[in-house]
C-alpha cells in the first residue's frame, strides 16, 4: 500500500488508476494490476495480476453507526480469485470476496474496536461484524449470502475468543456452541491490527476463512503513526508519464 497525491488518480466507469497500479473490471471478472514497492521488512519490487471472479454482485449496504456515517458494501462476499505474484510461492487460486468500507469520518473518532470475519459455506458464505461503538452501544451482525448474491441476516452463533495476536491484540469470532474456533495462518500482524485465516463451526460446518480484529484505541495512538508511515510509504510527487 502507497499513499500517493492527486495526480497518481485517474478514474473511469469501469477502471481505478493509483500510480503504476489498477483496477478494472473485464466482463463479469475484477483485474487487479500491481506495480508497487515493498515495505520494510520486505523490500523489492511486487508485481504481478489477481483476477476476482464473483458468483454475484450483491446490493448490500450496511450501515455501522445509526447516523450512516460508516457503511460496509460486501461487493461480492463469493468469489474466486485468481492470485499471480512475480515470486516463488506467490501463485494460487482459491476462495475470494470483494468488500469495502466507506465513511464520513475517521473510524477512530466513531469505533473503539471491531472484529469481522468471513467464512466460505456450501450455499455461499457467511460475514460476521462485531463492534464496540465510542458512544458504548456495540454492533453484532451476521449475513449469509447466497452464490446468487442473495442475502439474508441471521443470528450469529455465540462469541467465541481466539488466542492474543503476537501484539497481544485480543481476539474473538463465533462459533457454535461447544466449539473452539483457531487460528491456521497467520497473515497479518500489527499492533493494532490483526488478519488471519480462522478454523470455525457454523451451524454444524466446519469452514475456514478470513478474520480480523482491529483496536482503534491503539490505532489513534500518536506514537503509532510514525510506524505507519513505514509501512504505508508516501509518494505524494508520484505523476504520470
Amino acid at each position: 500500500m502507497t499513499d500517493r497525491g492527486r495526480a497518481a488518480l485517474r478514474q473511469t466507469a469501469d477502471r481505478l488508476t493509483i500510480g503504476p497500479s489498477a483496477m478494472r473490471w473485464t466482463g463479469d471478472r475484477l483485474v487487479i494490476d500491481i506495480d508497487e514497492r515493498g515495505a520494510p521488512p520486505m523490500f523489492g519490487r511486487l508485481r504481478g495480476r489477481i483476477t476476482l471472479t464473483p458468483s454475484a454482485i450483491t446490493g448490500v449496504e450496511l450501515p455501522l453507526t445509526p447516523d450512516g456515517a460508516h457503511v460496509w458494501r460486501p461487493f461480492a462476499p463469493t468469489a474466486t480469485i485468481d492470485v499471480a505474484l512475480d515470486g516463488a510461492g506467490w501463485q494460487w487460486t482459491g476462495h475470494g470476496y470483494f468488500d469495502a468500507n466507506f465513511g464520513t469520518s475517521a473510524l477512530e473518532a466513531d469505533f473503539a474496536s471491531w472484529t469481522w470475519g468471513r467464512f466460505p459455506t456450501r450455499a455461499g458464505s457467511t460475514c460476521f461484524y462485531d463492534a464496540r461503538r465510542r458512544d458504548g452501544s456495540m454492533l453484532s451482525m451476521g449475513l449469509a449470502f447466497g452464490a446468487d448474491g442473495s442475502a439474508r441476516p441471521v443470528t450469529p452463533p455465540p462469541p467465541a475468543r481466539l488466542p492474543r495476536s503476537l501484539w497481544q491484540l485480543g481476539r474473538e469470532t463465533r462459533a457454535d456452541a461447544g466449539q473452539t474456533p483457531a487460528q491456521v495462518r497467520p497473515m497479518l500482524d500489527a499492533p493494532f491490527y490483526c488478519r488471519s485465516a480462522v478454523r470455525t463451526c457454523i451451524d454444524g460446518e466446519e469452514t475456514v476463512g478470513v478474520h480480523e480484529a482491529l483496536d482503534l484505541d491503539r490505532f489513534r495512538s500518536p506514537l503509532l503513526k510514525p510506524m505507519l508511515a513505514m509501512r504505508v510509504p508516501r509518494r505524494a510527487g508520484w505523476r504520470f508519464d
